[in-house]
């Protein structure tokens, strides 16, 4: 079904039912993309707990000028991920590099920290703490604030054992990030 004017697209679906909705549009003539992982902490010492490398999401691709209402009827399939009503197409180069890297082997999910972003330590002695990414030189430091005293620390920590959070409340008159406490 290859044709120039298909587009990857992804796609929200049911969470924990990624595969089995890849697979009905896959049976309906659609080219379809559900990376998986093997959760290596979780398989410890028993069968590989094989999970989405997305959750919530399968790839598809597919011409928006055509038929579409089959892939939009599949049962799991919340929507096209879209601005408005627009769905929002994906780079063919990103789906190759993941597809790549799939292929490759030992892949696994990684959050994307951005430096400024709010994020919660997951693993570590500052585990449960939340605060702002910052990147010096060629370490990641999480800066906690406290906000009444306009002051904030900052500690080296491993970028792995962060991940994305909400935002966190800005106080307006003083500007600075709060900190949950640990």
């Amino acid at each position: 079904m290859e044709c120039s004017n298909e587009k990857w697209f992804a796609l929200q679906v049911s969470s924990r039912r990624e595969a089995q909705v890849a697979s009905q549009i896959r049976a309906k003539g659609y080219t379809e993309f559900c990376p998986s992982y093997v959760d290596r902490e979780l398989s410890r010492g028993k069968h590989d707990q094989i999970l989405p490398l997305f959750p919530g999401y399968v790839f598809c691709r597919m011409d928006m000028h055509k038929r579409i209402l089959p892939v939009l009827t599949t049962p799991g399939v919340f929507g096209i991920v879209s601005a408005g009503r627009t769905p929002l197409s994906l780079d063919d180069s990103e789906i190759d590099a993941i597809q790549k890297a799939v292929a490759s082997g030992r892949i696994e999910p990684y959050p994307q920290l951005a430096v400024g972003q709010a994020v919660e330590m997951i693993r570590g002695p500052l585990a449960g703490c939340e605060g702002q990414i910052v990147r010096v030189k060629n370490s990641w430091r999480l800066v906690i604030s406290v906000t009444l005293l306009q002051r904030s620390v900052a500690v080296e920590v491993n970028r792995e054992w962060a991940r994305p959070v909400r935002k966190l409340p800005v106080q307006p008159s003083f500007g600075l990030i709060a900190a949950r406490a640990c």
